[in-house]
C-alpha cells in the first residue's frame, strides 16, 4: 500500500502535516508532497484532509498467521517461602474453565527453590501438568532470571494463553516476558472468556478511570497473555480430578542473567498490614460518610465483627484513610463473605474491586445510587442515624449464627 498526494488537488492547507506522526510529509511550492523513506502508511493524514487529495492506491493483504501449534494454558505461579499463593489457585480454576472450552489442558508453571511438595494439590483445582523449575539460586525472585526461564520455556511449549496474578511480582514480570516474546499483555483483568466464533481470549478490563469497561483480544500474536487481579476470581476445588497432577521437571540454563542483579539481604518489617483480600468481612465508607471522624466510626464496628476497613477512592484522595485500604480499580480487588458499603455511590471504579463480593449491604440516602442495584440487601436512609444501629445489631445477629 502506497499513499499518494495528488498536485492537482491540493489547496495547500498544511493541515495533513501536525498530524503525521512519521514527519513524513513535506511542503514546496505551496503542495505537499510525501517522504517515502518515513512513511508508514498509516493513514492519518488521509483522514484530515478536507479535499480529498491524499488517497492510498490500495490496501495491503494481511497475512493469515498459522498459530496451530500453540496449545494449552499456561498459569505463571506465584509462591511465597515456598508456598502457592491465593491468587495462583484462583488463576488454576479460570484457566480449568477456559481450557475446557478449548478442549486444552492446563499448565502450572512454578519456579523456586524446594518446591515439589508445594504442588502435590494443584490438580484439585484444575491443574493437568505442573512444569517445576527447581535451583538453590532461585529462592529469591528476579525479575531477569525468571523471565529468562519462562521466556525460553514459552518457546519450548508454545502455550496459547498464558496468565498471572497482577501482584508486585506479576506486573513486573509479565510485561518483560511479553516484550521478549513480542506480544500483548493486557493487565489488571477482571474477566476472561472464550469468544464463541473466533475462539480467541477476550480479556475484560476497566478503562478511562473505571468509567467503561473494555474487552480487549490478541488475535495477531501468541501467546495470549493477562494479568489478573488477586480477588477476581474464585478458587474452586473440582470434583472427579486425578489425585495429583503430571509433575514434569525442566532445566533452564539461566547463567546468562545471574549476574546482572545480585540481591544482598531480605528485610522483613514487621508491622501490621491491611489484608483486605483475605478478610471475609470488610466495612467500606464512601464521601457520604461526610467527614474524617465520621468514617473514623468504622472501626468500632469492624472490630466487633472482626472485620477490615474498606474505602473508595474519593475517601483517599480526602485524606481520610490510608491508601491501602481502597478497594476498587486502582486499589484492591476484594471477595469477602460479607461488604458493608455506607456512604458509597457505587461508582463503577469502585464496583469493579467489590461486585463479586458473597453478600453487599449498601446504605445510602439516595435511593438511585448505583450501588442499591448491586446490593443484596439495600438501606436507604442517611448513614449517621443508621451506623449506631447496625453497631449494635449486627454483632447481635453474629452472636446467633444468622446468615446476614
Amino acid at each position: 500500500m502506497k499513499v499518494i498526494i495528488s498536485a492537482e488537488k491540493c489547496i495547500g492547507c498544511k493541515k495533513c502535516i501536525p498530524h503525521c506522526p512519521y514527519n513524513a510529509i513535506g511542503f514546496d511550492d505551496k503542495k505537499a508532497h510525501i517522504y517515502y523513506d518515513k512513511c508508514t502508511t498509516c493513514g492519518a493524514c488521509i483522514e484530515v484532509c478536507p479535499v480529498e487529495a491524499i488517497y492510498s492506491d490500495g490496501i495491503a493483504e494481511k497475512k493469515e498467521k498459522d498459530f496451530s501449534e500453540y496449545k494449552n494454558i499456561w498459569v505463571v505461579a506465584e509462591l511465597f517461602e515456598g508456598k502457592i499463593k491465593n491468587v495462583t489457585l484462583e488463576l488454576i480454576s479460570t484457566a480449568r474453565k477456559l481450557a475446557d472450552c478449548k478442549n486444552y489442558n492446563v499448565d502450572v508453571l512454578c519456579i523456586g527453590k524446594n518446591i515439589g511438595n508445594s504442588v502435590a494439590g494443584l490438580s484439585k483445582y484444575g491443574a493437568d501438568r505442573v512444569i517445576i523449575v527447581e535451583d538453590d539460586n532461585l529462592e529469591t525472585y528476579e525479575t531477569l532470571v525468571y523471565t529468562h526461564i519462562i521466556t525460553e520455556l514459552s518457546k519450548k511449549y508454545k502455550p496459547d494463553i498464558m496468565l498471572y496474578g497482577a501482584t508486585h511480582i506479576g506486573r513486573d514480570l509479565a510485561p518483560r516476558v511479553a516484550n521478549k516474546l513480542k506480544t500483548g499483555l493486557t493487565a489488571d483483568c477482571t474477566k476472561l472468556e472464550i469468544c464463541n466464533e473466533q475462539k480467541i481470549l477476550l480479556q475484560t478490563r476497566p478503562a478511562f478511570g473505571g468509567n467503561i469497561m473494555a474487552t480487549i483480544m490478541c488475535p495477531d500474536n501468541r501467546p495470549q497473555m493477562s494479568t489478573v487481579r488477586p480477588g477476581v476470581m474464585k478458587a474452586e476445588i473440582y470434583d472427579n480430578r486425578p489425585e495429583k497432577a503430571e509433575i514434569v521437571a525442566e532445566n533452564v540454563d539461566f547463567t546468562c542473567c545471574m549476574n546482572a542483579v545480585k540481591i544482598l539481604e531480605t528485610v522483613k518489617e514487621i508491622k501490621h498490614t491491611v489484608n483486605l483480600e483475605d478478610a471475609k468481612i470488610i466495612i467500606s465508607g464512601g464521601r457520604g460518610m461526610g467527614s474524617k471522624d465520621n468514617f473514623n466510626k468504622l472501626f468500632a464496628l469492624a472490630d466487633k465483627l472482626g472485620a477490615e476497613v474498606g474505602a473508595s477512592r474519593a475517601v483517599i484522595e480526602a485524606g481520610w484513610c490510608p491508601q491501602e485500604r481502597q478497594v476498587g480499580q486502582t486499589g484492591k480487588t476484594v471477595r469477602p463473605e460479607l461488604y458493608i458499603a455506607l456512604g458509597i455511590s457505587g461508582a463503577i471504579q469502585h464496583t469493579a474491586g467489590m461486585e463479586n463480593s458473597s453478600f453487599i449491604i449498601a446504605v445510602n440516602k439516595d435511593c438511585t445510587a448505583p450501588i442499591h442495584k448491586l446490593a443484596d440487601l439495600g438501606i436507604v436512609g442517611d448513614v449517621s442515624k443508621i451506623l449506631p444501629v447496625l453497631e449494635e445489631e449486627l454483632p447481635k445477629l453474629m452472636e446467633k449464627g444468622s446468615d446476614i
